[in-house]
């Protein structure tokens, strides 16, 4: 029957399907959470943002090259002495043997939060291959970091050192990680905390749902269409079967 017509006393209204987003529309959204850009395809952004994930990788692991230069720089030394038949700790009741993992992992948090920030920056919205290459990037750079520290330290063979520097002379213990997990993990994990909430406070939002009724004819607030509400259409459109009977 069409769309409109009388039956029964009764009408029908002609049904408007929901809104369907238009293929070629630039602005909708796309799988990521994101706003395409217009004239670009949602599978040129996804490869785009791959590269840029790689990038962000590759940079933040050079970036652990000054990360371990600044370790090596702020870290407290570990004072040592010899006696020509062992090694000893100067002052056994000094920190400084836990102070190298501390520095190590308030700069890692630091570094953690500028490289999120800056990335939110580059790209200023979300993305898995953003956040995997940040992630990533900043777990080389610590690891980066951590080789750079060590090796450029004082060396790991003390007993050669303390030879070396004879009796009763203080000396420099190796640099080290202890806590080699908390350490390795600050910068990546402040890394992505950073970014997330930039992305969430900032980021773009998706657009609200846009839904058509029937004949496309908006309702006011508090207005309600016919037939919400519980009501029914014999109870909208009444009954005259009986009075074209009679």
């Amino acid at each position: 029957m069409p769309s409109g017509a009388w039956h029964d006393g009764t009408v029908t209204a002609p049904l408007t399907p929901p809104h369907q987003p238009q293929p070629n529309d630039p602005w909708q959204a796309t799988p990521s959470g994101s706003h395409a850009v217009p004239g670009e395809q949602p599978g040129d952004e996804r490869r785009t943002e791959i590269r840029q994930g790689a990038l962000i990788a590759v940079v933040l692991t050079v970036a652990g090259l000054a990360l371990g230069l600044l370790w090596l720089w702020l870290a407290p030394r570990v004072p040592l002495v010899s006696d020509d038949t062992a090694v000893f700790l100067k002052n056994s009741e000094s920190e400084e043997a836990i102070g190298a993992d501390g520095t190590f992992v308030l700069l890692g948090l630091a570094f953690g939060l500028v490289t999120g920030a800056a990335v939110f920056l580059f790209r200023r919205r979300g993305g898995i291959p953003l956040v995997v290459g940040l992630a990533l990037g900043g777990l080389l750079g610590s690891l980066l970091a951590w080789g750079i520290g060590t090796w450029f330290g004082p060396t790991s063979d003390v007993v050669a050192h303390a030879k070396e520097v004879g009796k009763g002379v203080t000396f420099d213990a190796p640099l080290e990680l202890h806590a080699v997990g908390a350490a390795i993990l600050a910068w990546p994990v402040a890394a992505m905390i950073a970014h997330l909430g930039l992305t969430g406070l900032f980021g773009p939002r998706d657009p609200e749902p846009e839904w058509d009724v029937a004949h496309g004819t908006p309702y006011a607030a508090g207005q309600q269409p016919p037939g919400a509400g519980g009501a029914t259409p014999y109870q909208q459109w009444p009954d005259k079967r009986g009075e074209q009977n009679s």
